[in-house]
């Protein structure tokens, strides 16, 4: 249903991530498709410049590793954004997934 924000925006879909019927889309993935793949940066030369080991980025792609506070203010030097944005991802990513154990579990 759509709804009228205080901006007077028109939005509808879901108010908040857990209203998504699938995961969200994983921090890792987003750094991979939306961010190093169209600066042609390499995992290897943003580890670099991040001046992290080239598993732990990996690892993030991967989904096997969260995005800490570190890796976050890190993420946003390269990029020249903000670290929150890199934080919002993964606390959606893992609201989603304890929701969905939740609601597993009975």
């Amino acid at each position: 249903m759509p709804t009228l924000s205080h901006a007077r925006t028109t939005t509808d879909g879901p108010r908040s991530v857990l209203d998504l019927r699938r995961p969200p889309t994983s921090p890792g993935e987003m750094l991979l498709e939306e961010f190093l793949r169209p600066a042609n940066l390499t995992q290897v030369e943003a580890a670099r410049r991040m001046k992290i080991p080239l598993n732990r980025l990996n690892e993030v792609i991967r989904g096997r590793r969260s995005i800490t506070a570190d890796t976050a203010l890190r993420l946003a030097r390269l990029f020249k954004m903000s670290p929150e944005f890199w934080m919002g991802l993964q606390a959606d990513w893992d609201l989603w997934h304890a929701a969905y154990a939740l609601r597993r579990a009975g």
